[in-house]
């Protein structure tokens, strides 16, 4: 489903861009359809469809966008380190739901002694 949404999406963002480029450029001749003299879609009604065009295919879009979106978000795990722990061992309430004890390193017997490392 998200592939074919996809490639919708690609061929709704190159008719965009083609769309775009094909519109009167009113300062600086940006637009490729913005010569002069006489083409195939002259005067008023060419601006009126080329709008309209732009107006479709921009809601489209974020149709798609959005809709890309809501997919990607649904097939996704857990976005970061405490969802997953969460995820993984739910935490009791004799521990607060603190992750603070977890993560800190274990503390030496006594000050001054050499740590010995733990065969496994």
């Amino acid at each position: 489903m998200s592939t074919v949404l996809l490639v919708i999406h690609l061929m709704i963002a190159t008719a965009l861009v083609a769309t775009v480029l094909l519109q009167r450029s009113e300062g600086g001749a940006l637009g490729i359809g913005g010569g002069g003299g006489g083409g195939l879609m002259t005067g008023r009604g060419a601006a009126n469809l080329l709008t309209r065009a732009t107006a479709i295919l921009a809601a489209a879009f974020f149709f798609t966008s959005i809709a890309l979106t809501i997919l990607a978000r649904q097939s996704a795990g857990p976005s970061g380190v405490l969802d997953e722990l969460n995820r993984q061992q739910p935490s009791s309430s004799a521990q607060g739901g603190s992750i603070l004890p977890k993560l800190q390193p274990d503390k030496p017997a006594e000050p001054g002694t050499p740590q010995v490392p733990q065969s496994q």
